[in-house]
Order: structure tokens, then C-alpha cells, then sequence
């Protein structure tokens, strides 16, 4: 009895799972010519839903996203290639329409954002490695010293000290 029930939740799992997406195009937004409706679907799917955000337009319900969907089989209709029928959608609609943006001066810092902060992140973890080396081997070397040596050592830091606040 409860493996049938693990199987009819699967089942329901993958049915809606999968199916979501053929869901999203209605028949009505559908082009006649099946090759055109191939190369929508194609320029779709690099095409993200405003309100959705992280879902492209293909498989997106949103109202906004049946509206490019549309927009988009219309400018394919009207003889557009796809990088115009897709430019046409960005001077709309801005470059956020990407799902992938283009690379260029003013995504530069989103491009490159990743490997910045992973660099900053080794040099820092590079200095902080080497301080904490360098406090190593001087605890090392201030163990080794005798006790004459770190009451000299103490002395020598503190007139180091009071000379560095007199001076302004």
C-alpha cells in the first residue's frame, strides 16, 4: 500500500514537474508556420519574464510574458531576423529582458564582479595567513628568549612606544 502511494506521488511529481513548461505557450499564441514557431521558441527561451524575473518568457504564465510572446511571433511574422526581433524587445523593454546579458562597458562590473571579489578574497586570506605566521614565529622566538632578554625586549617596546606619542 505504501509503495503504491510513493508511486502515485511520483508520478504526480513528474507529471507537473515536466509538464509546466508546454503549458506556458497557449495553442492560440502558436505561429502556423512550424518553422517560425521552432525559431521563437529558441529566442524565447533567452528571453526573460519581467515579473517572473528568473523564469523565461516560454515557460512563464504571467500575463506580461503571453504579451512578448506574442510581440516576439509578430516582429518574426513581420520578416525580422532574430537579433532584430530581440534588439526590438530590448529597446523596449531594456537590457534586463536578457536572461544572459551582453557584455559590454556597462555590464563590465557584473561580468567581472565575481573574479574581483574572489581575488580580494585570496589577497586577504593570503595577508591574514602570513600575519598569523609572522605572530607564530615570534611567539616561537620570544619563547626561546631567557628572562633577562624579555625584560630588555619589554623595555625596548615601551620607550618605542612613549617616543612614537610625544611625537605629534
Amino acid at each position: 500500500m505504501r509503495g503504491k502511494i510513493m508511486t502515485l506521488i511520483l508520478s504526480l511529481l513528474v507529471f507537473f514537474g515536466t509538464g509546466s513548461a508546454s503549458f506556458a505557450v497557449n495553442p492560440d499564441e502558436m505561429l502556423d508556420d512550424p518553422v517560425l514557431e521552432k525559431r521563437a521558441r529558441e529566442i524565447s527561451k533567452n528571453l526573460r519574464c519581467l515579473v517572473c524575473q528568473n523564469e523565461n518568457i516560454d515557460e512563464s504564465n504571467a500575463d506580461l510574458a503571453r504579451d512578448l510572446r506574442i510581440l516576439l511571433r509578430e516582429r518574426l511574422k513581420a520578416g525580422d531576423t532574430d537579433e532584430e526581433a530581440v534588439q526590438y524587445l530590448v529597446d523596449r523593454y531594456g537590457e534586463y529582458v536578457l536572461l544572459k546579458p551582453r557584455f559590454g562597458l556597462h555590464t563590465l562590473l557584473l561580468w567581472t564582479g565575481p573574479f574581483i571579489v574572489l581575488l580580494i578574497g585570496g589577497l586577504g586570506l593570503y595577508y591574514t595567513r602570513r600575519r598569523m605566521q609572522q605572530n607564530a614565529a615570534a611567539a616561537r622566538i620570544e619563547a626561546d628568549l631567557t628572562e633577562e632578554e624579555k625584560k630588555r625586549l619589554q623595555e625596548l617596546l615601551k620607550s618605542e612606544s612613549e617616543t612614537a606619542a610625544k611625537t605629534p
